[in-house]
């Protein structure tokens, strides 16, 4: 062996021993002066506080310290000097193990190198008005220490050891409440001239973590594991928490602190930055006043996020200051209204958005910059989106986008519509209300075009082809302007206004009142039958959270409930078989119903206006009218309305010019067509040049009379009657006919199928000799001379049988 290596081996072996020596003698001297030694370390660190420390005893342990010497302290205790007044210790700990410098017990001075915390509460308590237990470090004990003759150096902790530690911060002026668990904490502390530098371990669980008791925790029930350095400015009385990963729970974040223990000072600010983290995670780490809100909304990948907290130890406020930024590109995020996909922005959140009023909620505002998404399949762009007050919430950005109609398709189901070609361009400036996060009372200003649009409202089944309009918002106003829509071949334009639209929208859609103004060279009126049809709904299986099936609900429901009141000028109007020119039609929507206010049409060489109602009752709706019609062939007027659901008088019967009154009801299809039999009312006519051609009843009476005559064409000058109709019978009112084949009087009732009975009072003479006769009271006494035939028509199997009128049936 080398001489070098056997010296050094030597030198080693010496001082290996002197330091069992030294550690032995310390270990005896502890053992000797237990007492002592305990009351110089409670003396030591009595001069440093105001308060009291108490220890009931101390034990030894010799190997567990070694090179040092390891004592435990039993049942200790700190107290400040007003513990009588608010019983709040300190400390309250069953064991606490120190570590002495084993060398400094043989010149008789005290260092405490290490203090281990076992089984411990630490109540750190700030009162009402402020004072705080803390306050026991900040002062020496001056008198304590000028009477202290120990020559020991100040109190300098090299090792902290905590373990199954109960830790409160509870600072009852400002509503703070920080509590942990803490299960494991170790830590080393250097003491560079006037500061201390600590690296530490952690393992601790938040039991409350609450800036406002009176708004809850943020981090409850979370579990923090990880390491942090720490630094300490004794001048300035701030500590310095390096910004390095910490594991929250399952997630990690980059945390960092500045907190200032100045005296009558509790500021702190606290940096938070977080890499490819869930929403959900991080909702679930903020208080329950804030996560309630924030659990409405998803964001389905994982996103940056960078805060910080800032509390600058006002008294006069409760809430630190809170700022977060959120990067999120091409996510999936879920909105009380729907949905975004392909969703990318930044966001940032202050509770303080204005620095001259107080953090609050009222004072909060959330703001989006560069949001790209597709909100219903459709692309969207905002360039900055903001969401202020969170007290009363509102929201308020500018929304552009481009699209074609088919990408809704997907949105809506095929519940409410169905979209084919088309495209729509919008610029939108919308600001709203928002009502337990849904838009209320809403302000849009700007344009919606849609251009060469294939339309299906499938409720209805109503298709609209090759259309355009232009929406034009206006604050809370609707307009449709510049519209071209065509309906099957009818093609019409249209303008439209609706006052307070986006208002009634989202709290009553019935109070919506839209007045409509339609015109069009040729318009085909069966092509608006599907207006008469119940509306037609579909039950499609889906996930119990379709905020877009809801939407389009409520879109569905407001066309539903609206009230539309329609102008229509039309030059040329078909329905069936009736034709009608110059149609000045004023009809309103309302509910289920269909009010014809008034109509006004040329037909059939003359006029009909025309008033009443449809109340749509499903496959049959109610229908009531009320009707002038001025000088029409009655063959076409017959015609048009399809003999008004019975077959005996056709318009292949008639000849001539009709006036008429009409008020009636009855039933019409969900097709247009009117129910047979269904027709109650009165009918006040005036026949003018008529003629009764082929009418059965009376081409019966001629193969029994008046076989010379020719009663299959009877001309009439004039005929004036009152029909009561009522159902399946008409009741006809006395009434004299005079024409060309001969004259009679008619009452009784009509059976379209059965129940005819009808009088006739027939004279026998001839009318041709009368037609001579210039007096009209001379000529009306001579057309009932001579032989009289009382006949009546009645059904009999289903035919119409003639028979004699005797007297007694006649009485």
């Amino acid at each position: 062996m080398k001489r070098w290596l056997k010296i050094s081996l030597k030198i080693i072996g010496v001082l290996m021993i002197l330091l069992i020596l030294a550690w032995a003698a310390a270990a005896y001297y502890i053992s000797k002066n237990n007492k002592a030694i305990l009351a110089k370390i409670l003396n030591q660190v009595n001069t440093q506080i105001n308060g009291t420390v108490n220890v009931s005893h101390m034990e030894t342990i010799l190997l567990k310290g070694f090179p040092g010497i390891s004592v435990s302290l039993k049942n200790v205790s700190l107290r400040d000097s007003l513990w009588s007044k608010h019983k709040k210790e300190l400390l309250k700990a069953k064991d606490i193990d120190v570590s002495l410098n084993a060398l400094s017990l043989l010149i008789g001075t005290i260092n405490i190198r290490k203090v281990a915390i076992n089984n411990a509460n630490i109540y750190l308590y700030t009162d009402s008005n402020g004072y705080t237990n803390t306050s026991m470090f900040r002062t020496k004990n001056e008198k304590k220490a000028a009477e202290n003759d120990d020559s020991s150096s100040d109190l300098q902790i090299r090792i902290i050891d905590l373990n199954k530690v109960d830790l409160v911060i509870d600072n009852q002026k400002r509503f703070k409440l920080f509590s942990f668990y803490v299960d494991e904490l170790k830590g080393k502390i250097n003491y560079p001239f006037g500061r201390w530098d600590g690296s530490f371990k952690l393992k601790t669980q938040i039991r409350s973590f609450a800036f406002n008791t009176k708004k809850g925790s943020f981090l409850k029930n979370k579990t923090i594991v990880g390491r942090m350095t720490a630094h300490y400015d004794g001048e300035a009385e701030v500590i310095v928490i390096d910004q390095k990963p910490i594991k929250i729970g399952e997630d990690t974040f980059s945390i960092g602190a500045n907190i200032n223990i100045a005296k009558n000072q509790s500021a702190f600010s606290i940096a938070i930055k977080a890499d490819e983290i869930l929403y959900r995670n991080v909702a679930q780490l903020l208080a329950p006043n804030i996560s309630a809100k924030l659990f409405k909304f998803g964001i389905e990948k994982p996103m940056n996020v960078t805060a910080s907290i800032i509390d600058n130890g006002e008294k006069n406020t409760t809430d630190p200051l809170i700022n977060v930024k959120m990067t999120v590109q091409h996510n999936n995020i879920s909105i009380p209204s729907g949905e975004l996909t392909d969703c990318s922005f930044t966001g940032y959140f202050s509770n303080q958005d204005t620095t001259s009023i107080p953090i609050g909620d009222s004072n909060s505002i959330i703001r989006f910059y560069g949001l790209k998404a597709n909100y219903y399949n459709a692309p969207i762009k905002i360039d900055t989106f903001t969401v202020a007050n969170l007290e009363k919430p509102f929201a308020q950005g500018l929304v552009t986008s481009k699209f074609d109609l088919q990408q809704l398709n997907g949105s809506f189901n095929d519940e409410t519509f169905r979209f084919g070609k088309g495209t729509a361009d919008l610029r939108l400036f919308c600001k709203a209300d928002i009502d337990n996060f849904l838009f209320t009372k809403p302000v849009v200003y700007g344009k919606v075009t849609i251009q060469n649009a294939d339309i299906t409202y499938l409720p209805r089944n109503l298709k609209l082809t090759n259309s355009s309009l232009d929406l034009h918002f206006n604050q809370k106003d609707l307009n449709i302007t510049n519209s071209r829509l065509q309906l099957g071949k009818s093609i019409f334009n249209m303008n439209c206004t609706i006052a307070n639209f986006l208002n009634f929208y989202y709290t009553d859609p019935q109070k919506i009142e839209a007045k409509v103004n339609l015109s069009s060279p040729n318009l085909n009126l069966s092509e608006f039958i599907p207006f008469l049809s119940p509306r037609q709904t579909k039950r499609k299986a889906t996930s119990s959270k379709n905020a877009i099936k809801e939407a389009s609900k409520q879109l569905s429901a407001a066309l539903e409930a609206s009230k539309v009141h329609l102008q229509l000028n039309v030059k040329k109007a078909v329905y069936d078989k009736f034709v009608a020119k110059n149609l000045d039609a004023n009809v309103s929507l309302i509910g289920n119903g269909i009010y014809f206010n008034k109509i006004k049409v040329q037909h059939a060489g003359g006029h009909v206006t025309f008033s009443g109602r449809v109340e749509q009752m499903g496959t049959i709706n109610k229908m009531q009218m009320n009707a002038n019609i001025a000088k029409v062939s009655v063959s076409e007027f017959f015609y048009a309305f399809q003999n008004f659901g019975q077959q005996s008088v056709t318009s292949k019967n008639l000849k001539g010019f009709l006036s008429a009154k009409v008020n009636a009801s009855g039933n019409i299809t969900s097709k247009g067509n009117m129910v047979p039999k269904s027709m109650f009312g009165r009918v006040s006519f005036t026949l003018d040049k008529a003629a009764l051609v082929g009418f059965e009843p009376l081409e019966k009476i001629g193969k029994f009379v008046f076989r010379s005559r020719n009663l299959s064409n009877v001309q009439l000058e004039q005929l004036n009657g009152l029909l009561t109709l009522r159902g399946d019978k008409v009741d006809i009112s006395p009434m004299k006919v005079n024409s060309t084949a001969l004259n009679f009087d008619v009452k009784g009732v009509y059976g379209f199928n059965s129940g005819t009975n009808i009088a006739l009072d027939i004279p026998l003479r001839d009318p041709k000799k009368s037609a001579d006769i210039i007096d009209k009271e001379e000529r009306e006494l001579a057309r009932m001379k001579g032989i009289v035939l009382h006949l009546k028509a009645v059904d009999e199997d289903g035919e119409i049988k003639i028979r004699w009128n005797k007297k007694k049936d006649r009485e």
